[in-house]
């Protein structure tokens, strides 16, 4: 069965999504901008969403999961919850 391990930024507006994926894209840390901004409570860890399989998160979130490249910023995703910038850090497929 298909598993990914990813980190995401949960914030309330897309605007506040870009401005943190282009301050990631100029060099700031993933993980540092999570404990600051993000909503979801894994932000106090950097974002970090652990080990999960399709199905386990909404719709959207699982979309982009299990079909954008590794290591590689993207977003905004908007869900139910807010605007993500999703990594996904690890892929077994």
């Amino acid at each position: 069965m298909a598993r990914a391990t990813a980190r995401h930024i949960l914030v309330s507006t897309e605007a506040k999504c870009n401005e943190l994926k282009t301050a990631i894209e100029g060099g700031a840390d993933f993980a540092e901008l999570a404990r600051q901004h993000s909503t979801c409570p894994s932000g106090r860890d950097g974002g970090n969403l652990g080990s999960f399989g399709p199905g386990q998160m909404v719709r959207e979130f699982d979309t982009v999961v299990f079909s954008a490249p590794l290591n590689q910023v993207q977003g905004p995703v908007k869900t139910q919850f807010g605007y993500h910038l999703l990594e996904v850090t690890s892929r077994q497929d």
